[in-house]
Parts: structure tokens; C-alpha cells; sequence
């Protein structure tokens, strides 16, 4: 009895122990919840002189539109892309919607892209990449084609003419076979970057470059019309042929009644009836 009247004793005085509290440190939570607030207050202080400052600066005019500069144009003028851009003198830089101007840039069609961009704090850079004319194709109208097989205009009455004519390729075909017909025009452009490149037999003596769907290439020359078939594939070696015998051939251009070198390893050359017929 005596041990367990001992332990009752010293567990109430443990647990009394356990029990007691400590008192609060008042003043300092009073200093840290004041070093709060005044941090706090401070902040937002500074943030909304911040803002108000850039608020004010922001509608002064600071950031006034006072120069387009336009760069890498060649056949274009400054004025007219500038004039396109509907960007005013004094408009504030930050308000213009770059991606809708260079779109509206780009609506002119020889404008491939149009990359619009701020320099602070009172200037707009527009980067202009042009297209270039390659080739002409007839559909129905005059169209040009740029080296991507891309038709992009309708040609004007002050347009120049001096490109080689694609034809074979009619409209309602690209309109019902957009995919076949970009290919056969891909195809043209491949034939003329090729010519591009010749010395012999150059891009300068041809006029017309024909693709047909069941024939292949066939190219006019520009002096005296006369037909060259290429047919489908291996055109440099076919081109390689044709420009051995060329400067030879030339002169004679206008006897002759087509050129056909679809035969492996050989140049046929047709002559027109009416200089094989005797005189008289």
C-alpha cells in the first residue's frame, strides 16, 4: 500500500509539472506584427506609385510612334508599306497590335512576311521579306509565280512580261486537285531552276515551259517556237545531251519542226517538211 500511495504522489506532482504555462513574449509579437504592417504598408506604397509613375508615363506621349523604319526592300517602297501598316505619327507603341499589322503588311501580294517590332522607346522596325517573280502562268488570266510555286498575282497592264510562260496546268484543276496541281507546278519550277543554272542551253531561250500529265515537260524555245520534250525525270542528263549539240543545233532552230529527247542517250531532231521537200 505504501509503494503505490508513493506513486500516486509522484505522478500528480509530475503532471502538475506538464501543466504549467509560459508567459507570452507581448512585446515582441507587438514589434513583429508593427514591422509587418509598416513592410506591408511600404509595399504597397511603393507599388502603386510605381504604378501611377508608369501610368503617367505611359499617356504622355513618351512612347510616341516617331519613326518607321523599314528594311530589306527592293522592288517595294517604303512609303507604300508604311501607308499599308495604318501606323500614325504619335501613336503610342505599346497599343499597336504588331501581329495584326504585319498581317495586314502581308495582304500586299508582293509581300511573302512582314515581321513587326518595337524599339523603345519611340520607333517601329517592319522586316519585309519580298517575293519574286519566277515564271507567269496562264489560267484564263496572267498569273505570276514566285520560286516556292506559289501564285501570287494577277498581273497588271505595267507588269513585266519578260518570264518564262507556264501553261498546261488549268485552273479547275488546281481548284479540284489543289494537291496533283502544285505538284505539276513544282515540277515546272524545277525545270527553270535548272535552266536557271545552264550555260549552254539557258533559261534565256526558253519561253515556255508546258507540263503535261501524260506527256511531261516540253519546253518552247523563245526563238522560232520550236518544241524540246523532256518527258518525266532525269532532265539533267536529258539537258546534258541537248547542250553538246546545241550551238551546233541553234542556227538551224528555225528548219526545224521539234526536238525530242525522251530516247535514252540521243537527240531527235525533227525537221520541217517544207525544207526536206525539193525545190521548185
Amino acid at each position: 500500500m505504501r509503494d503505490l500511495k508513493g506513486h500516486k504522489k509522484r505522478r500528480i506532482k509530475g503532471n502538475r509539472r506538464i501543466g504549467s504555462k509560459k508567459k507570452r513574449d507581448w512585446k515582441g509579437i507587438f514589434h513583429r506584427s508593427l514591422r509587418l504592417l509598416l513592410f506591408s504598408c511600404s509595399t504597397v506604397l511603393i507599388l502603386s506609385g510605381a504604378t501611377l509613375a508608369a501610368q503617367i508615363l505611359f499617356e504622355s506621349g513618351y512612347f510616341g510612334v516617331e519613326q518607321v523604319k523599314i528594311l530589306n526592300l527592293k522592288r517595294l517602297e517604303a512609303d507604300e508599306i508604311i501607308a499599308e501598316s495604318n501606323i500614325s505619327s504619335g501613336d503610342n507603341i505599346f497599343r499597336l497590335d504588331l501581329e495584326a499589322i504585319g498581317r495586314k503588311i502581308e495582304e500586299n501580294p508582293w509581300v511573302a512576311k512582314a515581321e513587326v517590332g518595337r524599339v523603345f522607346p519611340r520607333e517601329i522596325v517592319i522586316r519585309i521579306t519580298e517575293r519574286e517573280a519566277r515564271a507567269i502562268i496562264n489560267l484564263g488570266y496572267l498569273y505570276y509565280v514566285d520560286g516556292n510555286a506559289e501564285i501570287f498575282k494577277v498581273l497588271a497592264a505595267d507588269d513585266r512580261l519578260d518570264y518564262p510562260v507556264i501553261t498546261g496546268i488549268e485552273r479547275s484543276y488546281l481548284l479540284d486537285f489543289p494537291e496533283n496541281g502544285k505538284k505539276l507546278l513544282q515540277e515546272a519550277m524545277a525545270i527553270i531552276d535548272r535552266l536557271a543554272e545552264r550555260t549552254t542551253f539557258t533559261l534565256d531561250q526558253v519561253s515556255e515551259v508546258h507540263v503535261d500529265r501524260e506527256n511531261g515537260v516540253i519546253l518552247t524555245t523563245y526563238r522560232s517556237g520550236v518544241p524540246v520534250q523532256l518527258g518525266f525525270r532525269q532532265y539533267d542528263r536529258k539537258l546534258d545531251r541537248l547542250e553538246r549539240i546545241y550551238p551546233e543545233l541553234e542556227p538551224k532552230l528555225p528548219m526545224l519542226k521539234g526536238i525530242d529527247l525522251n530516247v535514252s542517250d540521243r537527240v531527235i531532231v525533227k525537221i520541217d517538211q517544207k525544207f526536206t521537200s525539193g525545190k521548185g
